[in-house]
């Protein structure tokens, strides 16, 4: 085992030697190179290693726990991520669903961002606009949580008042929804549209319940039925 896999520098304990008693984290493990593929999968099916320098392999006592953004299965029909590796790997699996596939996680998200970046920043922010919240609860958001997040830590560096705004948010995440909002009864108005697709979205995924939608786009249930009826929903 090589110091490529191992992270192992003189005088410096290598990743897999940190891991011992607890979990080795391999994140992306359906972009490295077959080279290593081939060393990873001898080190799961041994449980040794040999440290950098060394000529005596290590015994390994640690759980492997491994993440991509890649489906696995059709990297291994195409020859590109080796199939014993794949099967020793996928013992326990678990799918974790894309931002757009649990949107009433956003505003979680959105204040939990917002609180991290306050203190990494040294910034005030309280909260979202309606209007931005509605943007970001209607985006597909192709680049997952990242995506969010990136968008957050932008907003907060350039908002100076307590309220982040949609001229806060990227550009990237503003023209979707302006192009997709629906032309026939807000067309000289991309945001209110915007806001009404996200309230029409999540009454129908909570059931028509205006409590649970409300609490979803986080904002009152006053202020949801205020909306609702100015929209004619």
């Amino acid at each position: 085992m090589t110091g490529a896999f191992t992270d192992a520098r003189q005088n410096k304990p290598g990743r897999v030697a940190r891991a011992e008693g607890g979990t080795l984290f391999l994140d992306e493990i359906g972009d490295i190179a077959p080279a290593l593929q081939a060393k990873l999968l001898r080190f799961i099916q041994e449980k040794e290693y040999e440290p950098l320098g060394s000529i005596k392999p290590v015994k390994a006592n640690v759980r492997i726990i491994a993440a991509t953004h890649q489906n696995l299965s059709r990297s291994v029909q195409q020859g590109t991520f080796r199939r014993d590796l794949y099967y020793r790997l996928n013992v326990v699996r678990l799918t974790l669903p894309g931002l757009n596939a649990r949107r009433e996680d956003i505003p979680l998200l959105v204040e939990h961002f917002i609180k991290r970046f306050n203190i990494l920043l040294n910034k005030r922010i309280r909260s979202v606009s309606p209007e931005a919240m509605s943007v970001f609860m209607t985006h597909d958001f192709p680049g997952n949580i990242r995506e969010l997040e990136n968008a957050i830590e932008r907003a907060v560096i350039l908002c100076t008042r307590p309220i982040i705004g949609i001229e806060h948010l990227p550009e990237d995440m503003l023209q979707p929804v302006v192009a997709s909002a629906p032309a026939r009864a807000y067309s000289k108005q991309p945001l209110q549209a915007a806001q009404a697709r996200a309230i029409r979205e999540m009454l129908d995924r909570h059931n028509g319940s205006r409590r649970r939608t409300a609490e979803a786009l986080g904002i009152s249930a006053v202020t949801l039925w205020r909306k609702m009826k100015a929209f004619g929903l």
